[in-house]
């Protein structure tokens, strides 16, 4: 057995609803501006045409009820709320009319975004890393298998801060839907159990600040809940 230098990294793992066993996290992926709302609040006319993607690390997995730093380098720390997708069969190439098969349960997600070097990067069209890949960036809920919460194409999402609704809208809203984005993203990847896909936020997102709890829900998948702690030293 080979020696390392340095312990290696730990392995990452979602719970699953209703089981013992855990489903192995290999790569997350996540769509950008997929509710037309979300992209006029950005400052964006919706387009249509295809998603586009941009990555985080599973190291950056928090669980849900995690009490999550305040990240360096910020100070506009913001909340979107997601439709995870768990995959669990292989799919390169895939038909849309086919994608679902490679599908193995959903997920409540938190994606958490360093709004202001994201902005930052993008004006100056630079890749947005800094904004979206750090620890504690993807907060998970465990996974519902497909057999439970079948495929949660009109199901209510929603966000709380601090018990006020910030984030209120219905998956039947995205504009690139779960198989469009598993047949696109096949196309470049050969996707398989373990990769997950965010699926993108409704409008209503916003800032956080240190003691601030958020509460979401996807109706069918499951809750999320998240506490922002103070800043790391």
């Amino acid at each position: 057995m080979s020696a390392y230098r340095f312990a290696p990294p730990p392995d990452i793992s979602l719970p699953i609803a209703g089981a013992s066993d855990r489903y192995a996290v290999r790569r997350i992926f996540c769509v950008g501006r997929n509710y037309e709302a979300h992209a006029k609040e950005m400052g964006f006319a919706a387009d249509r045409e295809s998603p586009f993607y941009f990555t985080k690390a599973p190291f950056d997995y928090a669980p849900s009820g995690a009490t999550i730093a305040y990240p360096p380098g910020t100070a506009n720390f913001h909340y979107e709320m997601e439709l995870v997708v768990a995959i669990g069969a292989a799919a390169f190439r895939v038909e849309e009319a086919d994608a679902l098969r490679s599908v193995f349960g959903y997920a409540c997600g938190l994606d958490m975004t360093r709004r202001d070097l994201q902005f930052q990067a993008r004006d100056k069209s630079r890749p947005w890393d800094l904004g979206k890949d750090f620890e504690q960036a993807a907060v998970l809920s465990a996974v519902v298998p497909v057999a439970q919460a079948g495929h949660p194409t009109a199901a209510a999402i929603e966000l709380r801060v601090n018990g006020v609704t910030r984030q209120s809208s219905n998956t039947a809203l995205l504009m690139n839907g779960v198989p469009a984005i598993i047949a696109d993203l096949s196309r470049f990847y050969r996707l398989g159990p373990g990769d997950l896909i965010y699926t993108g936020t409704p409008d209503g997102v916003g800032p956080v600040q240190p003691g601030d709890v958020l509460e979401g829900s996807i109706a069918g998948v499951g809750t999320i809940a998240a506490k922002i702690g103070p800043p790391l030293d």
